[in-house]
């Protein structure tokens, strides 16, 4: 039985005003998502890390397999109108949140699609909730506020007002970021600078 109900992908409508985008309530299965909270690297540090760089157990890898697999590639394409099957793919793993993440951002314009899943079991905290906004400055200005638990997607296309942060919230928030970038260059670019910025958390004991 595959991991990610690509089905219930197919399905989901996507929202086109102000910017495309979805969410999607338990992508992961259920029946998978205890093997895959055991498996999910252990990061006591903020920030992103490329999964190449940690390490995880077999339940996950099996996921990371699906994740970059033909049917994933074809479901996006589909439902995003674009032609990604060729495109390059960064992946990286959050396990923290700092009082400086969540800020209101776009994403860098290498990025094409930004998906995230998150791997929480429960979210009863009022502060680490993703909301899609409708401002670059204004966190009150919601599309949708998601919880960042059990498997649910959050999927958009990034454009110059993607804008999205959260409220603060400071412990344990687990989340797999997926992304079609736009070239090899901008790839090894982000893969490099995740690096970059775990190597030095692993020897900053305040990070």
């Amino acid at each position: 039985m595959p991991m990610l109900d690509l089905a219930a992908f197919r399905a989901a409508p996507l929202v086109t005003n102000p910017f495309p985008h979805l969410v999607l309530p338990r992508f992961i299965r259920p029946e998978a998502f205890g093997g895959l909270l055991a498996d999910y690297p252990q990061l006591d540090k903020t920030g992103s890390f490329p999964v190449d760089s940690v390490a995880y157990g077999p339940q996950f890898n099996k996921l990371i397999e699906e994740l970059n697999g033909p049917e994933m590639c074809e479901a996006f394409e589909k439902k995003f109108g674009l032609e990604l099957a060729d495109r390059p793919t960064v992946m990286t793993v959050r396990g923290r949140c700092c009082e400086k993440d969540g800020r209101i951002h776009t994403d860098t314009e290498s990025k094409i699609i930004t998906v995230l899943i998150y791997m929480n079991p429960r979210w009863e905290q009022g502060g680490g909730r993703l909301r899609l906004l409708r401002s670059a400055t204004d966190l009150e200005q919601v599309l949708v506020e998601v919880p960042p638990e059990e498997g649910t997607l959050v999927a958009f296309r990034r454009t110059d007002n993607s804008y999205h942060g959260h409220k603060q919230f400071v412990g344990e928030r687990r989340v797999i970021q997926f992304n079609w970038v736009t070239t090899q260059s901008s790839m090894r670019w982000h893969v490099f600078r995740h690096r970059l910025s775990a190597a030095a958390k692993q020897f900053n004991p305040f990070a």
